[in-house]
């Protein structure tokens, strides 16, 4: 079994230098319709196939639904920022340490479910009505000591969800769920 395959099955998120307009409406369709992948892919699971990590040593497939409502929702308060602020240091968090919190390892997915629903039609409208040069507004990430624009970001999140669907429905292919 190759852990690289399974930690990044999609590969690693690479931004192109040139984000044309077709680029960036398909990084924003993801994020549109991703609620609506994430629940068809999840809603008839088990508790215990909620429970079983996607790959050894890693997140339960329910770690990995609150983890992308966790990062999702500070990725929307980073473009808030941004939009707000000259360059803001935005707040980093240590998401291993989040996903070993008591709702990302025992909570209903339907809490980040639902809320993953909420947040991504509220930033995806967001996202929509930004200008080109809203897009261009940077935060900087201080622990990899870098500035982000937001469209870079849209990608990265389209990429990041993306990512994680992928996580989950591997499992599922490799264990005859789906």
């Amino acid at each position: 079994m190759d852990i690289e395959k399974l930690k990044y099955p999609i590969g690693k998120f690479d931004c192109p230098s040139n984000i044309t307009i077709d680029i960036q409406q398909a990084w924003i369709s993801i994020l549109e319709h991703f609620p609506n992948r994430l629940n068809k892919l999840v809603s008839t699971l088990s508790e215990n196939q909620l429970d079983t990590p996607y790959r050894p040593e890693g997140w339960t497939v329910r770690q990995t639904i609150h983890h992308i409502y966790d990062s999702h929702h500070n990725a929307y308060n980073r473009y808030k920022w941004a939009l707000t602020e000259a360059i803001p240091i935005i707040k980093t968090y240590d998401e291993k340490a989040w996903a070993e919190t008591a709702d990302a390892k025992n909570a209903l997915i339907a809490l980040s479910l639902a809320a993953i629903n909420s947040l991504h039609a509220k930033w995806v409208y967001l996202i929509k009505g930004l200008s080109q040069e809203q897009l261009l507004k940077e935060f900087h990430h201080p622990d990899r000591n870098r500035n982000y624009t937001l469209l870079e970001t849209v990608g990265s999140y389209a990429w990041h969800s993306n990512h994680h669907y992928a996580h989950i429905e591997n499992l599922l292919k490799r264990h005859g769920w789906k």
